[in-house]
């Protein structure tokens, strides 16, 4: 292992438990980035294309699968996401820790493909305040809604199957608990250099 590489940190949890706002804190740090997925479903109103996802065509999503391109990839609600293998491995290669904000299904290939790989399973306190906070964003139908809950219903009980939980009631606390997963991750013997003391 490269010592000077940067973690691969894997961020799942429920639509709606507030991953996309813990990940703009944690970018603050400086030394982390964020893996900007490919997706097929159409972009919402004021997201980015190569800033919130890279959108593609399904053809192009499975070319990519095709060649190797993508490190993990899933359907979800009718559309495709995947992690593009080469932009990851460029940004590891920069000494970045590479923030993947993706769901279980893509976790667990991405922990058979690098087992290395960080996994930290974001929460909301309820499901009741899951709702509210699906509602509260106005950028789905109620149809997707139930899909995006009952998702979450089959998600939860897999958490336990990930290196760390970070319940997320009050962001300021859900960042530092996901600070110092970084921290501890970052002083395994796989990252931390000490050729100079033997």
């Amino acid at each position: 292992m490269n010592k000077n590489k940067g973690l691969l940190i894997v961020l799942s949890g429920p639509s709606g438990s507030g991953k996309g706002t813990l990940v703009a804190e944690i970018l603050k740090r400086g030394d982390c980035a964020v893996s900007v997925s490919a997706t097929t479903r159409s972009p919402r109103e004021g997201e980015i294309d190569g800033v919130h996802y890279h959108f593609i065509s399904r053809e192009e999503f499975e070319q990519r699968i095709r060649e190797d391109g993508l490190l993990e990839y899933a359907q979800y609600c009718d559309n495709f996401y995947g992690t593009p293998r080469k932009e990851v491995e460029e940004m590891r290669a920069q000494g970045k820790h590479v923030i993947l904000e993706i769901e279980v299904q893509g976790a667990f290939q991405i922990r058979e493909r690098c087992p290395e790989a960080v996994l930290v399973f974001t929460t909301p306190p309820t499901l009741e305040e899951l709702n509210r906070r699906l509602h509260k964003r106005g950028t789905e139908t109620e149809e997707v809604i139930e899909k995006r809950i009952a998702r979450a219903k089959e998600e939860m009980p897999l958490a336990e199957q990930y290196d760390y939980i970070v319940l997320n009631d009050r962001l300021e606390d859900a960042v530092a608990d996901l600070n110092a997963v970084i921290r501890a991750a970052s002083l395994r013997p796989a990252y931390t250099d000490i050729s100079g003391l033997l």
